[in-house]
């Protein structure tokens, strides 16, 4: 059983407790390029998915491509149900969020249209106690908005409780410390491949990695 000194647990999902095989991203930025004239690399694809450091947004400008009809056409072409069926949950995940003991939420940046589908692919949506999808009215990661808003669903606030946010993107430790809560980065990738290496209260590869010591407060 995972043991920790925390009251509550918040997590960014995509990248964190559940990522896509390469294959999707692969056919995805496919079918994007086709209808833009254009075509992408695999660390191309790489980087337009996961997005550490602004690459998405240094590699748009790069290639001459402006970001919001980008994005339009990627949105058109992403089917949530095809997501959802290429979505994996990672090994560690399952055991660690059984072994908590105390309210647990998801703070992501993935719309409700592709998280509600996921979450009921995976069967994993009563696992949490609130879900919460960043957009323009909340707030979106490092703005402490959609963390607050995941804290008052679980009913817990900032005097008399200690919590905690974990996820992979620097945006992930940015809402967590501008929160005031504990951050702990999720090192899926290897920071060589992300290009940036991510600071955190814990930084861990795995959620086995965790001790009582290493998840008490700091």
């Amino acid at each position: 059983m995972a043991e920790t000194d925390y009251d509550f647990w918040l997590f960014d999902l995509d990248g964190t407790l559940v990522d896509v095989e390469p294959a999707y991203a692969r056919e995805v930025f496919d079918e994007v390029g086709a209808r833009l004239g254009h075509s992408f690399t695999d660390r191309e694809v790489e980087l337009l998915w996961y997005g550490v450091g602004g690459a998405r947004e240094e590699l748009l400008a790069s290639r001459g491509l402006d970001a919001e009809p980008f994005w339009d056409v990627f949105h058109d072409v992403e089917e949530p149900l095809r997501r959802a069926e290429a979505t994996y949950l990672y090994d560690d995940v399952e055991a660690f969020l059984a072994g908590l003991d105390c309210p647990t939420g998801v703070v992501t940046h993935c719309q409700p249209y592709l998280t509600d589908p996921l979450l009921d692919h995976l069967d994993i949506g009563d696992w949490f106690d609130a879900v919460v999808c960043c957009g323009d009215d909340v707030g979106w990661k490092p703005d402490p908005r959609p963390v607050e808003r995941a804290m008052a669903d679980l009913g817990v606030g900032h005097n008399g409780h200690s919590g905690v946010l974990a996820g992979d993107d620097p945006a992930d430790i940015g809402a967590a410390w501008n929160t005031g809560l504990d951050a702990v980065h999720v090192e899926r990738v290897d920071p060589h491949r992300r290009g940036q290496c991510v600071l955190g209260d814990h930084r861990i590869r795995t959620f086995d990695e965790f001790s009582v010591r290493d998840a008490s407060p700091r």
